[in-house]
């Protein structure tokens, strides 16, 4: 029995089978192909669904292999812990009022715990980072039943699944798009600033908010950290994109991105969308 038990919690999370926060279910819809993510994207009727089916996409091979080979092997640290091993769903409330778009989850984070930068050194900057600026009920998110909510925030992540080396494809990238850009368009009567953490994910927004119906400009805009875009429509209204360097090892590591650039970034959007007040760079 123990070893049937042992190669049971090598495999990834059995959708429905009791994962804290799991939004799937046996009966959820799953996407082999391109063809399919796009199908199933922009027809899941509201954020619940779409996680859900985006939980459970099985659309890039080179992607699914290695979620799952790294869930089976894991880490010496967390060798006696269950992985998520499937496609990480965003996180946070359906009427958002801030974004926040990374690259893809880590290997022994998002991809173990099922939380979207958790259980990693960029999560435990940027929560930490959200909860300052009141963002984010607890500092940490280390699990997905940890009890961490965030203030009309939602993260998601340009590719769903952990990628080799952490770096995703374009066709993968581009594959991805499709969750990313329903998650854009449900969004849409709340959504006040995007946050953009990393030039991948800044390379991969912009095609996703032209697709969602979004006024972007012709040529896309320059990133680098504090970046700020405008993106006005025909009322007279506006959606805010911010850019800000990714809180990754080897930048926060070296002083490239200090938890008072991350700060700012944050306060400042959350003084865009309504729910506090900018802050200057420190």
């Amino acid at each position: 029995m123990a070893d049937d038990r042992t190669a049971d919690d090598r495999r990834p999370v059995v959708p429905g089978s009791g994962w804290p926060g799991d939004p799937a279910s046996g009966a959820t819809a799953v996407a082999f192909t391109a063809v399919e993510v796009e199908r199933l994207a922009a027809g899941a009727g509201d954020t619940a669904e779409l996680d859900a089916r985006m939980s459970v996409c099985r659309a890039c091979p080179r992607l699914v292999d290695w979620r799952e080979e790294v869930a089976a092997q894991r880490r010496a640290a967390f060798a006696d812990e269950r992985y998520w091993g499937r496609p990480v769903p965003s996180f946070g409330p359906a009427d958002a009022r801030v974004l926040i778009v990374g690259l893809a989850p880590a290997a022994h984070g998002g991809n173990r715990t099922g939380r979207i930068f958790t259980g990693d050194r960029s999560g435990d900057w940027l929560f930490a980072s959200l909860y300052r600026v009141g963002l984010a009920q607890l500092p940490t998110s280390v699990s997905a039943g940890d009890g961490q909510r965030l203030v009309a925030t939602r993260v998601v992540a340009a590719v769903r699944c952990a990628p080799p080396a952490n770096k995703p494809t374009t066709t993968e990238r581009d594959v991805c798009r499709s969750w990313l850009v329903r998650d854009l368009e449900l969004l849409r009567s709340t959504l006040r600033v995007v946050v953009v953490l990393g030039g991948f994910a800044w390379t991969a927004l912009w095609p996703a908010l032209a697709r969602a119906g979004y006024p972007v400009p012709s040529r896309r805009p320059t990133f680098g950290h504090a970046s700020r875009v405008v993106l006005s429509d025909e009322r007279g209204g506006g959606l805010v994109v911010l850019g800000c360097y990714h809180p990754s090892q080897q930048n926060t590591f070296t002083g490239r991105v200090t938890a008072g650039m991350l700060d700012a970034v944050l306060a400042n959007a959350a003084g865009v969308a309504g729910l506090g007040v900018a802050v200057d760079d420190k």
